[in-house]
């Protein structure tokens, strides 16, 4: 009956600052984008998609701001599974991307290699390597 996740929905601070986030440093590519004019309060959504996955971005007016506990209702993070840890984390510090925590080892058999950075709203983005 259910088969996957489709896409999941997220309200930035900064709608241009966090979609040139995803774009341009994690390499999220656009196939939608299109101006709202008739649902107050939003303004415009895009469509960011990296491989099979979707995440929609919606610019609206005056969002409210995130909470900064990681334990609140709802969601807590994405992850994002990488080819090579310790080469997507120093990219990313030539980026001028904040390492949180990592590269280290995560729990599991074998066990992946993770690291945790932040997207510019402070929602929690881990970076996973299968082997």
């Amino acid at each position: 009956m259910f088969k996957r996740i489709d896409h999941t929905e997220f309200v930035p601070a900064d709608f241009e600052k966090t979609l040139k986030f995803y774009t341009e440093i994690l390499g999220f590519e656009i196939t939608m984008r299109r101006k709202i004019d008739n649902r107050p309060p939003m303004k415009e959504l895009v469509f960011i998609k990296l491989g099979d996955t979707m995440m929609e971005l919606f610019s609206v007016d005056k969002p409210l701001p995130v909470s900064k506990d990681p334990w609140r209702v709802g969601y807590r993070k994405i992850a994002l599974q990488v080819e090579n840890v310790p080469k997507v984390v120093e990219y990313l510090k030539s980026k001028g991307v904040e390492i949180v925590s990592g590269p280290a080892p995560a729990a599991g058999a074998p066990p992946p290699t993770r690291a945790e950075i932040k997207d510019p709203d402070g929602i929690s983005i881990e970076l996973l390597e299968r082997n």
